[in-house]
């Protein structure tokens, strides 16, 4: 019986896959006609097929209006793409990035009464009784929707609502996605060490958090105190009479919506100082203390003039272990100092690349990427010309998805995105410059070096000492398999095209 079941779920998604393939298709958003120039021969005779079964849709709008129609209805995790891809006119062109940013926080909101239903439902009591006010939506987005209010105490707060019936379509998507993911590792060998599969069930997982408000709440309680020690960005306070599973409730942000374009124009508002802060805040977030929002698009943003950042929707956050910041400030050193041996040395030393390979061949490869970064600003670099680079190499050393890179990875190019949007010929890295030399100081300083010691001889010591009462060495885990693990191409961006960007400015 379960076997069955199991099929009949299998078709089901598989459907879907077409489904969406298919409107994708008839939109001429999958291989669009305007990419036809740049297309190899016979990729654009696979688009010119496809074309053929086209409708309408396909001659209303540009690209990138045409792909938010075809995104919006297919669901949550369509919308979370359209979402990264929105954040990257520099890669995409200004226009495609436009079309595409009405997915952030411009959807069809559900109606207030279904809102006010869930509300007593989740905190079990009249909602006239919690919020005497209760308005309208104000914000729409795939999950969920936002209503002001006011609570019985006079406080102005926004209560966030999970879309009814959300938990069902996020399970059919998570299928879908799953589905694709093992497609495209069966049909596509060079997509395999992109672990395809490994992605997939990243997002899906990220996804299964986001529906529960409880954990947003914590991760909002949470960042708010790490952001409370830069001052670079701040998160509403979380109002924990007002928190349940399907519920969520926030002090109210008095900003501007940085997805408004009328903002950018805002009186008093200085673009490159809240772009330089948007920077700062991520890099400290995650490098400081290894705990960052990871959606931090334009829908999640507001801005209060002249240079303050508010963070709202913490249903995603990332986190990186002590070990992977120290390999990852071995990497950024390293190019900085233009000491590829040493940026070699800490991809092996942290599973990055298989050990079957030669560190010389890769320390060589690295080089290639960094030696013509110096002496020219960041802003003359391209991203994409870099990350194509980056894909080459890495495919000549087998390196695969690292799991917990992805959302920084993610962010990080995000992050990057937002900011050349405020300030078109905002240089990252200097931008960074504060965050990263204390990082730098922080993990290859004398004074890191000392306590990683004192750590292993402490473990160590606790190892003699369980021998001592056991009689006998401890029980040893098997060595993980990290050939099956290290970065994506553009995993690898986030550690080397971030610090060859860094270089630029340093040694310029």
């Amino acid at each position: 019986m379960r076997g069955g079941f199991s099929r009949t779920m299998d078709l089901a998604a598989f459907m879907r896959l077409l489904a969406a393939g298919w409107t994708l298709i008839r939109a001429d958003a999958l291989i669009p006609r305007e990419l036809d120039e740049v297309l190899p021969p016979g990729v654009r005779t696979l688009a010119g097929f496809l074309r053929l079964f086209s409708g309408r849709q396909a001659r209303l709008g540009r690209p990138g209006e045409r792909l938010a129609r075809s995104l919006e209805p297919l669901g949550p995790v369509a919308i979370k793409l359209g979402q990264v891809l929105s954040t990257r006119a520099d890669i995409f062109g200004t226009v495609f990035a436009t079309d595409l940013s009405r997915l952030k926080d411009a959807l069809p909101p559900f109606p207030t009464t279904l809102a006010r239903a869930e509300v007593e439902r989740e905190l079990g009591k009249p909602v006239d009784e919690i919020f005497p006010v209760f308005g309208e939506p104000v914000a729409a987005a795939s999950l969920a929707q936002a209503h002001r209010a006011t609570m019985a105490d006079g406080r102005e707060v926004a209560v966030k609502i999970l879309r009814p019936g959300i938990e069902r379509r996020v399970a059919r998507d998570s299928a879908t996605l799953l589905m694709a993911g093992g497609l495209i590792a069966a049909l596509i060998p060079p997509a395999r060490r992109l672990e395809p599969v490994a992605f997939a069930e990243t997002v899906v997982r990220s996804l299964q958090l986001e529906l529960d408000m409880r954990f947003e709440a914590a991760g909002a309680a949470e960042l708010a105190e790490i952001m409370n020690r830069d001052g670079w960005m701040r998160a509403p306070q979380v109002i924990w009479d007002g928190v349940a599973k399907r519920v969520l409730t926030l002090e109210w942000v008095d900003g501007l919506p940085l997805s408004d374009p009328a903002t950018l124009e805002a009186t008093g508002l200085d673009r490159k100082a809240v772009a330089d802060n948007l920077i700062r805040a991520f890099l400290a977030q995650a490098l400081d203390h290894g705990v960052f929002h990871a959606d931090l698009h334009e829908g999640n943003l507001f801005v209060v003039p002249p240079s303050g950042i508010v963070a709202v929707d913490f249903g995603i956050v990332g986190r990186l272990s002590p070990e992977t910041r120290r390999y990852l400030a071995e990497i950024l050193y390293g190019f900085l100092t233009r000491d590829y041996a040493r940026v070699a040395r800490a991809h092996f030393d942290a599973g990055y690349v298989p050990a079957h390979h030669d560190p010389d061949a890769f320390a060589q490869a690295l080089r290639a990427v960094g030696e013509p970064v110096f002496g020219r600003a960041a802003s003359e670099l391209s991203m994409s010309r870099l990350l194509s680079l980056l894909f080459e190499i890495t495919a000549l050393f087998d390196m695969r998805l690292r799991p917990e890179l992805v959302l920084l990875q993610k962010t990080m190019v995000t992050v990057e995105g937002v900011a050349r949007r405020l300030w078109p010929d905002h240089d990252l890295w200097a931008a960074a410059d504060p965050v990263v030399r204390r990082w730098i100081a922080r993990e290859l300083s004398p004074v890191a070096r000392a306590k990683d010691f004192a750590e292993e001889a402490l473990r160590a010591l606790r190892a003699i000492a369980r021998m001592a009462e056991t009689g006998g060495p401890p029980a040893v885990a098997p060595e993980p398999d990290r050939t099956a693990s290290g970065l994506t191409w553009l995993a690898a961006g986030a550690a080397i095209a971030g610090a060859a960007f860094l270089l630029a400015w340093w040694a310029g």
